[in-house]
């Protein structure tokens, strides 16, 4: 069934979400002088975090360590891939935090001492917290199904946005016309459930338009995926004959990779020959949680669901793709949800008041082509102790859609990237 909901309203309660029961200040300017807050990632919920905690408490001493000095996203990513956008569109700088107090230190972390409250970077330099969040995104499975970090330079994952994402599409533009791509999808979770459909779609639209002799093989280790009816609606619709989908029941599931021969294998034995081979691997929380103890047996950090605190750790806060935090998905609106959520419930804390009641929300855009998109949204809350569904909310785009409904889809995806960019690092 689908829920109608009023996007207006959704993004404007999603900006707020967490948010309410705090008063807001909009913080500019140098750092405060009272309690220090570090956060480790520049992503969307590292970003968030440190800009909201410097809006909600201006005398906050908030540090962000980021490697790099430029942020490249995932999402619109796969229109990269496409051909139709530019990566420098998806790439941001920290000048907009740091115009907000933020101190900004481009490093490498290496440790992270819970018991004396310390984050170690690279080089032996020490920063004290009385609070920490942690927002490291994935890191990937190296050496499962025999796929090694040299092979993503032969068949490139494409799941970090940046020189692999030009790899991918590089290797598209080398192709000949009637090539075969083949893309690999892993099991659930990992970043973005409904990322490697997008991308199938992407990759559909350049070679429709680029190479229309070739064909994109799908094998997928799961029987069914984020907006299925929509995507196999519109794959029907604009690239009939160009998308074959194999899903688990069908020996989908990829059990061995060879990069060099750009081959598959599969459950059953079926060998799969690539001209450009996408393998997406399966993946874990980043390293930095996982050397400081924080993720369970599932290779992901469980947290506290009304504030998002480590389990293990409560002065650690975790937000984002490293997080077990179902039903929410792994996606860069939800980790920005939940970066608000954390960073008024440290305020909260550092205040002696309780955390506020928390509201998320997320929606996913899905392009299939540049004038064609779908949407999910969701809203959750902590319902007997867990984050849930609230009932009767969210919904996803209708099936049997106009092309003019699924263009305005389409224009509402570049109207929410560009609102929430501008949100995190503007």
């Amino acid at each position: 069934m689908t829920n109608a909901f009023d996007r207006r309203s959704f993004l404007a309660l999603a900006g707020a979400a967490g948010l309410s029961s705090l008063t807001s200040a909009c913080a500019t300017g140098p750092a405060g002088t009272g309690p220090r807050v570090v956060v480790v990632g520049g992503g969307f919920g590292g970003a968030t975090a440190a800009k909201y905690l410097r809006r909600l408490d201006p005398s906050l001493r908030v540090t962000l360590v980021e490697r790099s000095t430029r942020f490249i996203t995932c999402p619109f990513s796969n229109s990269v891939i496409g051909g139709f956008r530019s990566l420098e569109a998806n790439t941001f700088g920290y000048e907009g935090l740091r115009g907000h107090g933020v101190e900004v230190i481009h490093a490498e972390v290496t440790n992270i001492d819970a018991a004396a409250r310390l984050v170690v970077l690279q080089g032996g330099e020490k920063l004290p917290y009385d609070k920490l969040v942690l927002s490291p995104g994935i890191d990937i499975k190296w050496g499962a199904q025999g796929y090694s970090e040299a092979d993503a330079e032969l068949a490139p994952h494409a799941w970090k946005a940046g020189p692999q994402t030009l790899l991918l599409r590089r290797q598209l533009e080398a192709m000949p016309d009637g090539g075969v791509v083949v893309m690999s999808i892993p099991a659930n979770p990992y970043r973005c459930p409904p990322g490697p459909y997008e991308r199938a779609s992407l990759i559909a639209h350049y070679l429709k338009t680029r190479k229309p002799r070739s064909k994109l093989l799908l094998l997928d280790a799961k029987d069914s995926f984020s907006k299925q009816p929509l995507f196999i609606e519109g794959w029907d619709a604009l690239y009939k004959g160009l998308i074959e989908w194999v899903p688990l029941s069908k020996d989908g599931k990829v059990t061995q990779v060879d990069a060099k021969r750009l081959t598959v294998e599969t459950e059953f034995g079926t060998r799969h020959k690539a001209d450009v081979l996408n393998y997406i691997p399966g993946q874990t929380a980043g390293g930095i949680v996982i050397a400081a103890g924080l993720a369970d047996s599932s290779g992901w950090v469980p947290v506290v669901p009304q504030t998002f605190q480590s389990v293990k750790a409560p002065d650690i806060y975790v937000v984002g793709d490293a997080t077990s935090a179902a039903p929410q998905p792994k996606s860069g609106f939800a980790a920005n949800s939940q970066a608000k959520v954390a960073a008024a419930a440290i305020v909260a804390s550092l205040r002696g008041q309780p955390a506020p009641d928390p509201i998320w929300m997320n929606t996913c855009y899905s392009l299939l082509s540049p004038d064609y998109g779908i949407t999910v949204a969701g809203v959750y809350r902590v319902i007997n102790g867990k984050i849930a569904d609230v009932p009767g909310s969210g919904g996803i785009s209708p099936k049997g859609a106009s092309a003019m409904f699924r263009g305005l889809e389409a224009s509402y995806a570049e109207s929410w990237y560009a609102n929430i960019t501008q949100d995190i690092w503007g």
